[in-house]
């Protein structure tokens, strides 16, 4: 198959105060969400003037790809389109038509398998290119990269630097927290060639994080961002209350990795630089919050490497045991109910 554009799938974000309600609206559309709950995701926003930053950190990556791309003779162009707010992926595909793009690599900004984090991707992409029409340019999603590399690395230098900026004479009570997105437990369960593949590859990429690190604390993995109503069990412990038990084990000092996360976007914002770092604060714990890959040059260099696997035959690189395919099966990770909140 010969590329000829290369498209950023990401999830979207409000860019200013009058976004936030209609961007929340696209987000649960179809999920039966009361306006309360919105109210108080809206509050979330709020506290950040009303503007996600996941969209310029996706301006600040398509630049750094744009740089590396001309680096290493890569001639794609590059695009960028939204799963729920400007802009969006329809009207990106559509630009793409005009433009003549026939076959492109789409990177979706979300390391694992599951079905919010990899095949609802595919879904966009379908519904893009309905939408479009006659003469929609065909996408290939570029495979899942937990263990890759440039996102190992840019992680566990991540937490290295964190680590040393809390108390080195109280490292042996010192523990490194990873986090990641929690979900529905019957979707982290989903039978099939895809079952379980979200936990299992997050614990692989915490274990490969902590062993590039060469960090001389323990670790766990913990859950972040629930959202759905008390009834349907979600995947814990939630990182705070982990903390909570942590220090009634006696740790006095925690990093706190989001490996569940490309960039600094809101929810790592809010939850970690907020919620967690205030719960740490009220139990006398030492809290340091490792950074997010970003536009590390590690990270925008795999992504040129996941590109090149499929223009020039690049050779596969992988730090794990877990395999990953470049075409998912039709029936991995299904469709979950309709039944949570944002």
């Amino acid at each position: 198959m010969v590329y000829d554009a290369f498209v950023l799938l990401s999830f979207g974000g409000p860019e200013k105060p009058d976004d936030v309600m209609p961007f929340l609206r696209n987000v649960v559309r179809g999920r039966g969400v009361p306006d309360e709950r919105l109210a108080e995701v809206y509050e979330h926003y709020m506290h950040f003037g009303g503007v996600s930053p996941i969209n310029q950190q996706c301006r600040d990556l398509l630049a750094a790809l744009d740089a590396e791309f001309a680096a290493h003779d890569v001639r794609l162009p590059t695009y960028w389109g939204n799963r729920n707010w400007l802009p969006m992926l329809a009207d990106t595909v559509a630009r793409m038509r005009d433009d003549g793009v026939e076959n492109a690599l789409g990177f979706a900004t979300s390391a694992y398998g599951g079905y919010s984090s990899c095949k609802q991707y595919w879904e966009d992409i379908a519904a893009a290119r309905k939408h479009v029409g006659p003469g929609a340019p065909r996408i290939a999603k570029l495979r899942q990269f937990h263990d890759h590399p440039g996102f190992v690395e840019p992680h566990a230098h991540a937490v290295s630097e964190a680590l040393a900026t809390l108390d080195p004479g109280r490292r042996a009570t010192t523990r490194l927290v990873f986090t990641a997105h929690s979900i529905p437990v019957s979707m982290a369960n989903t039978a099939g060639p895809d079952g379980g593949r979200y936990t299992s590859q997050l614990e692989e990429t915490a274990r490969l994080v902590h062993a590039m690190a060469a960090m001389d604390v323990g670790y766990d993995l913990v859950w972040q961002s629930r959202s759905g109503p008390p009834q349907i069990p979600w995947l814990e412990p939630d990182i705070n209350d982990h903390l909570e038990a942590l220090a009634e084990k006696g740790v006095t000092d925690v990093v706190v990795s989001p490996i569940g996360f490309v960039s600094d976007h809101l929810e790592v914002l809010w939850d970690l630089d907020n919620e967690a770092k205030d719960t740490a604060a009220r139990l006398g714990l030492g809290y340091a919050r490792a950074a997010t890959p970003g536009v590390h040059p590690k990270f925008v260099a795999m992504v040129r490497e996941l590109v090149q696997e499929r223009t020039d035959d690049h050779q596969r690189a992988a730090l794990g045991t877990l395999p990953t395919w470049d075409v998912c099966p039709a029936d991995c990770c299904p469709s979950p109910a309709r039944r949570g909140a944002p």
